[in-house]
């Protein structure tokens, strides 16, 4: 978030500074401040000065891959309620408003109600995890990650015997959000994702409310996003306003524009291909035309060891 001079803004677009600072401080409180030296060069880059210091825990929390740069993961990204164009985001987000933030918590549990983010926050340990980010259209990243598991809020919200399904639903908010009121759009607003209870637990299963050591850029997906590391990217809904338990399997957004492409599952699988390209390498950011850094695409984006048994039994073809 760019802080400006006291004059240079309007106060009809001032945030309240109490909450303002509140959820700074919850978020320094989970994460001490960090000596800019002391982060490596890659995660310094293009960054102003809100850096946290934060343990990288190790085995499936951490890859030893170079990290993507910071100007790379915040300027090639997928946030269709900015433009379909992949630099879309970086260069509209900028409208969203983010702060002060709730999210609404309905179905099949006990604790049912409106949070703001800041009481979402409290007692949680935010923690780094790198991950690969890896996107149905052959690209993937490397990303350090803030941000705490996502059972960790299941379990607040005391989910009954009916939950099966967890449904989240992105930000609908039009007026900031120039894709949502495109007439070219192929998708029905708000955007809407699930999980299988089973998957959602899991410990690699987060909510990220950063990267690279600061809060979330709009871009990619402030001020809080999910984070599902064997799945492709689109399943890593952003933006998140609505977290709904359910008994039924939720229908999320791109299997209703094109199911026979965009499935529930979405593991990352390079024995499926996608219906108009193969799955089975990657681009790595950066790349270009010489250097295509050309990878290839492993099962379960190389979780496979942490997550396969999720789905001992399942055919993987059929629930792509």
């Amino acid at each position: 978030m760019l802080i400006g001079k006291k004059n240079d803004i309007l106060s009809s677009e001032i945030t309240p500074e109490a909450v303002y600072l509140n959820r700074r401080q919850l978020i320094k409180g989970a994460a001490a401040m960090a000596a800019y030296a002391a982060l490596p060069v890659s995660a310094q880059a293009g960054r102003g000065d809100m850096l946290f210091k934060v343990a990288v825990p190790d085995g499936a929390y951490y890859t030893s891959e170079p990290q993507t740069p910071f100007d790379d993961a915040t300027s090639y990204n997928n946030f269709y309620e900015f433009g379909t164009a992949k630099t879309d985001p970086a260069k509209y987000a900028h409208a969203l408003t983010s702060d002060p933030w709730s999210i609404e918590v309905g179905g099949a549990v006990a604790k049912p109600g409106v949070y703001h983010l800041e009481d979402l926050l409290k007692g949680v340990d935010i923690e780094e995890r790198i991950y690969r980010l890896r996107c149905v259209e052959a690209w993937s990243m490397v990303i350090p990650w803030l941000g705490f598991p996502l059972s960790a809020l299941i379990k607040r919200f005391e989910p009954t015997s009916k939950a099966k399904y967890i449904e989240f639903t992105t930000l609908y908010r039009p007026e900031e959000m120039r894709g949502q009121r495109s007439a070219f759009s192929t998708i029905r607003w708000p955007y809407v994702e699930g999980l299988r209870m089973d998957e959602a637990m899991h410990p690699l299963t987060i909510m990220s409310v950063g990267m690279y050591g600061r809060e979330l850029p709009n871009q990619n997906g402030a001020p809080i996003r999910l984070v599902v590391p064997w799945k492709y990217g689109f399943k890593s809904i952003k933006s998140i306003v609505k977290v709904r338990f359910t008994e039924r399997k939720p229908k999320t957004s791109w299997e209703g524009i094109a199911p026979e492409e965009y499935g529930f599952y979405a593991n990352v699988n390079p024995e499926v291909d996608h219906p108009r390209w193969s799955q089975r390498f990657e681009r790595r950011l950066p790349n270009s035309l010489l250097k295509p850094n050309r990878i290839k695409t492993q099962m379960f984006n190389g979780y496979e060891d942490q997550v396969a048994g999720l789905y001992k039994g399942m055919n993987l073809r059929r629930n792509y």
